[in-house]
């Protein structure tokens, strides 16, 4: 279902045949017509009613309330009177949307839409509860444009409306309001591990993997035209991009500090507005094009083999198949510790279903067990969590059973998605992303 935005055209020739005819004819209104709904009596956070029944209702109503310039002010009344009492009760439910119809002038002409400024990355402040968008999908990803992420987003689903946010869990809560429809988010590097913080994350929103993308990591050094190696005394970059860059920038014979800032673009945005003719980013040749820097070093990764995975997340679970390779991420616990890791991994193994990933994350509700004993004191372990990847749909048996085993040996047991392995050929980077 898509919703509605805050004001919607719609320019419709629609044919009203009333239950009891006045005319021989159907009657033809052909007057261009205009939505306008008040949001403030919207009770769903989505601002399409409080229930499916509130949003066809309102479709109906919308459909009822035409009118015709060309009749006379009794037509109106008469009208105006029977769309009043379809508005008061269709299908026996109230609509919560206050639909009123303008009439437009036909010698309006629409006027063209003004240049909109660049997007900034969303705050905090900026998630509220919104209407939806029209048909184009729009993806969070966490950045500015110029960003891998970005470049994610958009290998992901292409045609898309990339929306920066500033902060990981930003994009989380876009996608849970209903600002964005998807977010595409990094969860591990091939150079650089995991990236914690989104496993935290997954954990704590109810969103679904829906699928993966693999994207490779194309590096450089950017600084501002004019600026050559021998004058900088610092990079800046993200602390993934950093460490992945390591041993090159050492060979590069730079006598630099390294500074971590939270995106790759962003380091080369902070440049441009600060005009820092003493720094240089390491970012894709993307960000440089936008912003306006040179590339001083290309291809500055200390591996070729360089790539980040990224998951595409959504507020509802896609249904999983058997016609295609599939792989599905989940995350468990245990109140007696680690000791049944054993136990759920034999649960794969025995049915022959290969594991892609083992993470394990401290329990924050319960990050240490004490275990009395009288003869020895007390023992502090430390709990975990474990997320876990595995190459099987979810509507095979052989994973259904396995997670029946695994649901024996645990406390808490939670299925984060069942979705599509990237299966894209893969070359080692060479180019933008």
């Amino acid at each position: 279902m898509q919703a509605i935005s805050h004001v919607q055209n719609l320019n419709s020739y629609l044919i009203i045949r009333r239950s009891k005819p006045r005319f021989d004819k159907p009657v033809r209104l052909a007057v261009p017509v205009r939505c306008v709904y008040h949001s403030d009596s919207v009770q769903f956070p989505n601002g399409v009613g409080s229930s499916r029944v509130d949003w066809q209702s309102s479709c109906a109503i919308l459909s009822s309330k035409v009118f015709s310039q060309d009749q006379d002010s009794g037509d109106k009344s008469n009208t105006s009177s029977a769309s009043d009492h379809l508005a008061a009760a269709v299908n026996g439910h109230k609509t919560s949307l206050d639909l009123n119809l303008v009439p437009l002038d036909k010698k309006n002409k629409p006027q063209p839409p003004a240049k909109q400024p660049p997007q900034k990355p969303l705050t905090i402040t900026d998630l509220s509860p919104a209407p939806m968008h029209g048909s184009q999908l729009r993806v969070a990803y966490q950045g500015v444009p110029g960003a891998y992420s970005e470049a994610a987003a958009g290998k992901a689903y292409p045609n898309c409306e990339a929306i920066p946010c500033d902060q990981f869990e930003v994009a989380f809560q876009a996608v849970e309001l209903w600002i964005a429809d998807r977010a595409v988010l990094p969860v591990e590097n091939s150079l650089g591990g995991s990236i914690h913080r989104n496993y935290d994350l997954l954990l704590r929103h109810r969103l679904h993997i829906v699928g993966e993308v693999q994207l490779p990591v194309h590096h450089c050094l950017l600084a501002l035209p004019g600026v050559r190696k021998e004058y900088l005394t610092r990079v800046i970059s993200h602390p993934q991009a950093l460490s992945q860059c390591e041993n090159t920038v050492t060979k590069l014979g730079l006598n630099v500090t390294r500074e971590a800032v939270d995106d790759t673009a962003g380091a080369a945005e902070y440049i441009v507005t600060n005009n820092l003719r003493d720094t240089a980013a390491i970012a894709s040749a993307r960000a440089a094009e936008l912003y306006g820097l040179n590339v001083l070093a290309d291809g500055i990764q200390d591996d070729s083999s360089n790539v980040t995975r990224f998951v595409m997340l959504a507020r509802d679970p896609i249904i999983p198949r058997t016609d295609r390779p599939f792989k599905t991420s989940i995350v468990f616990a245990h109140e007696e510790g680690t000791s049944v890791l054993f136990k759920v991994l034999s649960a794969f193994a025995f049915r022959n279903i290969s594991l892609t990933k083992i993470e394990s994350r401290p329990h924050r509700n319960r990050p240490i067990r004490l275990v009395d004993d009288a003869n020895v004191g007390t023992a502090k372990h430390f709990e975990y969590m474990f997320y876990v990847d595995f190459e099987a749909s979810m509507a095979e048996v052989r994973a259904q059973n396995a997670l029946a085993e695994v649901q024996e040996f645990t406390s808490f047991l939670r299925v984060l998605g069942s979705y599509p392995m990237d299966m894209t050929p893969w070359c080692p980077s060479s180019g933008n992303p």
